[in-house]
């Protein structure tokens, strides 16, 4: 009863806004406003078959599925939700995303979940993790658990290499700047498992492709990947 009281007049004084407009959400509304939602610019790359994702180059990586969910356009209002995602702090909106983006592609293509024993996010280096505190990509992958029952898998894969950044690097030198950079521990673990590598921002796809590679030694493997958005 208290917390029914208490939670309205919180909001009189301290609103919830749209992570995108800033307008103030109505209480139907989670972290976008229904405006920036109809907005968002979807790929629906998962409804299509050989989708743009799919087409790109995935060496000897056994792919069962892979799709990113809304476009990343440099100046787009949008852009705002992965910076706050990354740099802002704001874990729940990587966790809430993950939700948006498992529940509309288990209502429009439920098959892109069904077998997927294990969801395993792309890692950051050590370095960067205790800079920024948090990776965000398991916060992508938690809403999507929370969504479909997948479990997380945080630990087995490690990354190695610190690799720079590769919005800032040509074609050749992003796959060449990642190659080699993860690496699996207890292998035998995902012996004939379906693997969901989970991402924020996909680009040339070289990074996916590595973190897939990781498993290259594993027996009866399936990879599929999901990235939050893909980059134009």
């Amino acid at each position: 009863m208290l917390k029914k009281w208490f939670n309205p007049l919180v909001r009189q004084f301290f609103p919830r806004r749209c992570a995108v407009c800033g307008n103030v959400l109505h209480e139907e509304e989670d972290f976008l406003c229904l405006a920036c939602n109809m907005n968002l610019p979807r790929t629906g790359f998962h409804l299509q078959q050989q989708n743009p994702v799919e087409k790109l180059s995935w060496p000897n990586i056994p792919l069962q599925h892979a799709t990113a969910f809304f476009y990343y356009r440099k100046g787009s209002d949008f852009r705002t939700l992965l910076h706050l995602l990354k740099y802002g702090h704001r874990r729940d909106l990587g966790v809430k995303m993950g939700r948006m983006v498992a529940a509309e592609i288990k209502e429009e293509m439920p098959e892109f979940f069904e077998g997927v024993d294990v969801l395993v996010p792309v890692p950051l280096h050590p370095m960067k993790m205790r800079m920024r505190g948090y990776n965000q990509s398991s916060y992508i992958a938690k809403g999507i658990s929370e969504m479909t029952g997948i479990p997380v898998e945080n630990k087995s894969v490690v990354r190695l290499k610190n690799n720079d950044a590769q919005s800032s690097t040509s074609l050749l030198d992003r796959w060449q700047n990642v190659e080699g950079i993860f690496a699996l521990h207890r292998s035998a673990d995902f012996t004939g498992k379906h693997v969901l590598i989970v991402d924020d921002v996909l680009t040339t796809g070289s990074t996916l492709t590595a973190c897939g590679n990781a498993f290259s030694d594993v027996p009866d493997v399936k990879i599929s990947f999901l990235a939050l958005c893909k980059s134009e």
